[in-house]
C-alpha cells in the first residue's frame, strides 16, 4: 500500500510530466543545454570566480563540489522533471552560467521546502565577463516560457546585497515574501506565480 503523505524521496508536488533530460532552449544569442560532465571544467572556472561567489556563497567552489552541483543538475531533471540548463553564447559556445530550477532542500529559515511549499526554486548565475549584458534576462525569459505552462510557482533565494539579482527578480514578476537566514547569513525569499 502506498504512503498517504510525501517522503523525502517523494516526488517533488509541483513537479509536471517528468522530463528525463532537459530540452534545449534558444534564444537570439543563446543556447540553453542540460548537463554534461563535459561541463565540469568550465563550471569549476565559474565558481572560482570571485565575481561568481561573492554573493553567492561567499567562498569559492572546490572542483569536488562543481562535480556533485552538476551531478545534481543532470539528476533534477529525472527526479522531478525540471531542472537547470548550461547557458552558453550561440556565436562562441562559451559557457556564461547556469540557470534554472532546483529541489535543494536547503535549511533555511523559515524552510521554504516540506508542506505549504510554493515550488521549486529558480535560480541564475552568470560568469563574471556575462555579467550586466542582459544575458540573465534573456536566458530567464526563456526558462521561464519553459516552466509556466508546468510549474506554478516557484522561489528564489537572494543575498540582501545582491542588487542586480534583485533587481532582475523584480522583472520577472519576483515579490518579496520574507526575510530568512542560511548559513547564518540574511537571505530574501521572493516567490512568483506563473
Amino acid at each position: 500500500m502506498p504512503p498517504s503523505h510525501p517522503t523525502d524521496a517523494s516526488p517533488a508536488p509541483h513537479a509536471g510530466p517528468r522530463h528525463p533530460q532537459a530540452p534545449t532552449l534558444a534564444t537570439a544569442r543563446l543556447t540553453l543545454t542540460g548537463h554534461v560532465p563535459a561541463d565540469l571544467d568550465d563550471c569549476a572556472a565559474m565558481w572560482a570566480d570571485a565575481r561568481v561567489y561573492a554573493m553567492i556563497g561567499g567562498s569559492p567552489r572546490s572542483r569536488e563540489e562543481v562535480w556533485i552541483r552538476l551531478l545534481r543538475s543532470i539528476g533534477q531533471w529525472t527526479a522531478f522533471g525540471y531542472g537547470s540548463w548550461i547557458v552558453r553564447e550561440t556565436a562562441t559556445g562559451r559557457l556564461i552560467g547556469e540557470m534554472g530550477l532546483i529541489d535543494a532542500r536547503r535549511a533555511i529559515l523559515p524552510p521554504i521546502d516540506g508542506p505549504g511549499a510554493i515550488g521549486p526554486e529558480m535560480g541564475w548565475t552568470l560568469t563574471g565577463d556575462a555579467q550586466g549584458q542582459g544575458y540573465a534576462s534573456e536566458a530567464m525569459a526563456a526558462v521561464l516560457a519553459w516552466a509556466d505552462p508546468r510549474i506554478a510557482a516557484t522561489t528564489c533565494i537572494i543575498d540582501p546585497g545582491n542588487a542586480p539579482s534583485l533587481r532582475l527578480a523584480e522583472r520577472l514578476g519576483y515579490r518579496l515574501r520574507i526575510e530568512g537566514r542560511y548559513r547564518d547569513a540574511p537571505i530574501l525569499i521572493l516567490d512568483r506565480r506563473a
